[in-house]
């Protein structure tokens, strides 16, 4: 329900169960046209925006961890996709987030993270739908000490916050966000669960067998998957593992994932997709009935887009069942991959992404990405 499905009456009994009248978004103009208008207002102004009424508050602070009082405003609120990018400048070796506007194609720079984490050593983690990210972890720069501490980003805040600690010490970890919650697993099978309602984490079962350095993982259907991919000689096949939340257990992953497995994975409306590391960064996407990584119809990724790079993409299906995939390059290029059903070549139902890139501005030049996540803000 929209404010403007509403009457007065229901509009100020509405107003009373909070002890106070709501008020008509922007008067004189329809509820779903204004709902559109403030949904176009920078995430990054919203403290100062929520200050020109208890209405326009009241929309633009709803999360879907609160009750909410006009709930189809709400979804629509959360609907807008914003891609945050984590990179170092290797002059300075400090870390900087930006986040990509979505209709202006601009970048915002956020608060500085906290912490002093060595590149690459820390896990990131967005939960997209509460519009966090949790920065968990990592090794002292300079040194070889592994850190508990997690610090979390709010997109209603525009800010960072100190959040519970890590039971154990971790670097160089594979995380993600299974069932609302997210996990952490070290290299040497031990691993942790944070609730983000209950604010502390838990132990989660631990992983038996040999180690699995973390080379690629993601979280997908309630799993996360970890592989360490394949190593020169190449003298044996990768070894992976899967952490299944509801029955808290560990499981080898299947040998088609684990061996084709060979690019860094996004996962875009429900699927798992890789960006392959070799020839033209060809998109692939997972199957799990035949156990295979299937090439998906089209380009590979731009070749405006150079390495390092890192993938993330949108968890929700963006209009006609079409799936959105980002790869971040060096200097912030940003390569935006739209999947799209389409015919295959013995019947059936195949897949074909479509490219299309936004370039860095010239001052983000040095700028070298090492995460990216896409949040609802």
């Amino acid at each position: 329900m929209s404010f403007s499905s509403m009457n007065k009456q229901q509009v100020i009994d509405a107003g009373d169960e909070l002890g106070e009248e709501v008020m008509e978004l922007i008067p004189g103009l329809p509820e779903e046209v204004a709902e559109k208008c403030l949904l176009h207002l920078p995430f990054l102004y919203h403290r100062l925006f929520r200050t020109v009424s208890s209405t326009w508050n009241r929309f633009l602070t709803v999360s879907p961890s609160k009750p909410m009082l006009f709930p189809s405003a709400a979804s629509v609120s959360l609907s807008l996709p914003f891609l945050f990018a984590f990179a170092f400048d290797p002059a300075s070796r400090r870390l900087q987030c930006q986040a990509l506007d979505p209709f202006s194609r601009r970048w915002l720079l956020l608060p500085p993270v906290p912490g002093g984490a060595a590149a690459g050593s820390f896990a990131v983690v967005g939960l997209p739908r509460r519009g966090e990210i949790y920065v968990i972890g990592g090794v002292e720069e300079g040194g070889d000490k592994a850190v508990r501490s997690v610090a979390v980003y709010s997109a209603a805040r525009n800010g960072w916050e100190e959040a519970a600690a890590m039971g154990t010490p971790r670097g160089y970890m594979a995380a993600g966000e299974v069932g609302g919650r997210v996990v952490v697993a070290g290299e040497d099978g031990e691993a942790e669960v944070f609730d983000p309602e209950k604010g502390r984490w838990a132990p989660a079962a631990a992983r038996r067998g040999a180690a699995v350095a973390r080379y690629d993982s993601a979280a997908a259907g309630g799993k996360l998957y970890v592989t360490e991919g394949w190593a020169w000689p190449f003298e044996r096949a990768p070894r992976g593992a899967v952490y299944d939340a509801e029955s808290d257990s560990w499981s080898e992953m299947a040998r088609g994932m684990r061996e084709g497995w060979t690019g860094s994975c996004a996962v875009a409306g429900g699927r798992m997709y890789i960006v392959a590391e070799y020839g033209e960064w060809r998109l692939k996407r997972y199957d799990e009935p035949r156990d295979e990584w299937r090439m998906v119809a089209g380009s590979g990724v731009p070749p405006e887009v150079r390495r390092p790079h890192v993938v993330s993409g949108e968890v929700e299906d963006v209009g006609g069942s079409r799936r959105r995939i980002y790869v971040v390059g060096a200097g912030l290029d940003v390569a935006i991959g739209t999947v799209s059903a389409a015919p295959g070549i013995h019947g059936g139902e195949d897949e074909r992404v479509d490219w299309e890139v936004v370039k860095g501005p010239a001052e983000f030049a040095g700028l070298a990405p090492c995460n990216a996540q896409v949040l609802y803000a």
